[in-house]
């Protein structure tokens, strides 16, 4: 076997251990086996896991082999090392890339964040728990004085055997609008 067939398949074995598994892959190459309307794809990508249903996932000399969901329909994918050219680890967030097996197009794309682009600026990063200052909470006691509560008034309720003598005027919201 191939040194780079084997880094991939150490790699991506790996990182299956550890739990799920995206894979970046050429769907034009010889030998990979997609869903018809994926085919056409220079950059694919198809999450892996031992626990997807049906646990049919096999990694082999050839490539790698598993059924999978795509929009609610099962299909049995086939995928080449030749095609493969990136592996990334959802639970460590590691990613290995094989930039000779990518397709020419994906390497002739400009990079996403150039320094000739004007950023916007950043939001100031919220403190973690450890270095915001802490809140203490103490106890207020309540001034008495001589003077009797003024406490609002209330209607009286009506008389039980009849309606009000007018009715109550609408509440008003306890929404209001700013501008």
């Amino acid at each position: 076997m191939d040194k780079k067939v084997s880094d991939k398949k150490e790699r991506l074995l790996a990182a299956l251990d550890q739990g799920m598994v995206m894979i970046h892959l050429d769907a034009r190459r010889p030998g990979v086996l997609v869903p018809a309307s994926l085919r056409g794809e220079a950059h694919l990508r198809l999450n892996l896991s031992y626990r997807f249903e049906p646990p049919d996932l096999t990694v082999g000399e050839w490539g790698v082999r598993s059924t999978l969901s795509f929009s609610g329909s099962r299909f049995t994918v086939a995928v080449p090392w030749s095609a493969l050219f990136a592996i990334a680890s959802h639970v460590t967030k590691e990613f290995w890339m094989y930039p000779e097996e990518m397709p020419p197009e994906l390497l002739q794309q400009p990079p996403v964040a150039s320094a000739s682009v004007a950023r916007p600026p950043q939001p100031a990063p919220v403190p973690v728990a450890a270095e915001r200052p802490r809140a203490f909470l103490r106890e207020v006691q309540a001034e008495h004085s001589d003077e009797p509560e003024s406490r609002p008034e209330v209607a009286p309720p009506p008389p039980e055997g009849g309606p009000p003598d007018e009715p109550q005027p609408p509440r008003r919201g306890h929404l209001r609008l700013v501008k």
